[in-house]
């Protein structure tokens, strides 16, 4: 399997070469595409739509959750990155930490999954920004196929099992929804005070 890990990863690293028109863009998103994900999660807060911010706080847990995962497992069984092992085209800067899984591809396809969930239509979008995410990562020379895939797997399968939970475990879903009623009362008064000054 590490051989085949290997060989698809000089395949996809050789674009940067051969392909290397695009490496402007795939440096931009395998550094900066994060920052839409956590634009996002913003924006669904504040855009008032029936249970966008059930959605945010499960997209928030579950994200947390796997991210704690990945950390474990890559204390538990560490990996090189690519560049620190092989000759690369390494397209951008990064520490020589654990490589496997991927933190930007669970972190990505947590929260698409997780907004796929409650808007299949806005959920389509994010998996396919999700995956290109995962694809730069290896373009850059930053990850293996196998890490982003990991990180992929994790990504999709905490948030269908957070989902479960919230959904089904009321005494976990009762408290949450209660905060966000008192958060949104709060920001009525606040928004009432506002608008009569």
């Amino acid at each position: 399997m590490s051989n085949f890990d290997y060989s698809l990863f000089q395949t996809i690293n050789h674009l940067a070469v051969s392909d290397s028109f695009l490496n402007s863009f795939m440096e931009i998103i395998a550094q900066r595409a994060e920052y839409l994900f956590f634009a996002a999660i913003i924006f669904y807060w504040f855009y008032k739509k029936p249970t966008n911010r059930q959605m945010v706080v499960e997209a928030v847990l579950a994200a947390c959750v796997a991210m704690l995962i990945n950390m474990v497992i890559g204390l538990a069984f560490y990996r090189d990155r690519p560049f620190v092992a092989h000759h690369v085209h390494l397209l951008i800067s990064h520490a020589k930490n654990a490589s496997f899984p991927s933190d930007h591809a669970t972190a990505a396809f947590v929260i698409a999954t997780t907004i796929w969930m409650w808007r299949k239509r806005d959920g389509w979008l994010w998996l396919v920004l999700a995956a290109v995410v995962a694809f730069s990562r290896v373009w850059t020379g930053v990850h293996y196929p196998l890490d982003v895939i990991g990180g992929m797997f994790i990504g999709v399968t905490i948030a269908f099992v957070t989902h479960r939970f919230l959904t089904r475990l009321k005494f976990i879903n009762r408290p949450l929804n209660y905060l966000i009623e008192q958060y949104e009362k709060a920001e009525n008064k606040i928004m009432n005070k506002t608008n009569t000054m």
